[in-house]
């Protein structure tokens, strides 16, 4: 592991470091906010997954998360969107929605895919055994979040991980990757054409078979204009009713899908998992 940023931030340390991942057979990179509470012992983490073209950066650059993390005692973790470098495919038409920047938090089954496409091993298994032997966190308690794709991801994650988190939030989540066209063009691609095996990663699905109901809070913005088309929380909304899971989701009015709907709210987000891990 090379430490390859690293700033003063509220009091606290926000850093950035390079690591050669074995689950997914490149390097990666990923960011940690320490906030001043972990001079003193360990302390609750959240771990952050970023959505579509993004990478570490994004979320630490521009959601303003910081200041709550710092006041909070959060530590907040934000990896990559999809492993990186030479020998890595990407989409052979060069789009945005799919390969590099686009992992999707699924393990692929398909070549060329699967060699290295598999971010849901690595933010499951690799990632949190690296950071709980690195860094002063308490991987007991730990939460998951994140924005579009990455809301997908850590809602999925924390559903199919019983017990592994205490809290789950997301932005704007892609709520069912089987009906709607970036999850279908990536769930084809990385796991192939039968759409019994896209189930394992789709939240409306995953929320009939819960075995625990964890917090759950989602906020969308009902200006988002992938509102309909890609993210269908009314799909989310409806699957909560038919499972009896009380998720909180909040339809916040004029927002869309940015960075700056992200930083209106990320206060309450880390207030809800500061709540559920101290």
């Amino acid at each position: 592991m090379e430490q390859i940023g690293a700033n003063k931030c509220f009091d606290g340390r926000q850093l950035r470091y390079s690591h050669a991942s074995r689950v997914l057979g490149c390097d990666m990179t990923f960011s940690i906010f320490l906030p001043p509470q972990a001079e003193q012992g360990k302390v609750p983490v959240v771990y952050w997954l970023s959505g579509l073209t993004c990478t570490d950066e994004n979320f630490v650059a521009k959601a303003g998360a910081q200041r709550y993390a710092a006041e909070l005692g959060l530590a907040v973790v934000a990896p990559d969107t999809s492993p990186r470098g030479d020998g890595v495919p990407d989409d052979p038409d060069g789009a945005w929605d799919f390969g590099l920047g686009a992992g999707f938090y699924v393990n692929a089954t398909r070549e060329p895919w699967r060699k290295h496409y598999r971010m849901y091993d690595y933010i499951v298994d690799e990632l949190p055994e690296l950071i709980n032997r690195e860094f002063p966190v308490d991987g007991s308690r730990a939460g998951i979040s994140g924005h579009s794709m990455g809301g997908h991801g850590a809602l999925t994650v924390a559903l199919k991980n019983p017990g592994r988190f205490k809290s789950a939030t997301a932005f704007s989540p892609i709520c069912s990757p089987l009906n709607c066209p970036w999850g279908e063009k990536a769930l084809g691609n990385y796991l192939g054409p039968e759409r019994d095996a896209w189930r394992e990663y789709d939240t409306t699905a995953l929320l009939a078979g819960a075995s625990e109901q964890l917090p759950v809070l989602v906020d969308q913005g009902d200006a988002d204009n992938f509102l309909q088309e890609q993210l269908k929380t009314h799909l989310l909304e409806k699957a909560c009713a038919d499972a009896g899971y009380p998720m909180t989701i909040r339809m916040q009015e004029g927002y869309d899908h940015s960075y700056f709907f992200i930083a209106s709210f990320i206060g309450d987000h880390l207030a809800f998992h500061a709540g559920c891990l101290y």
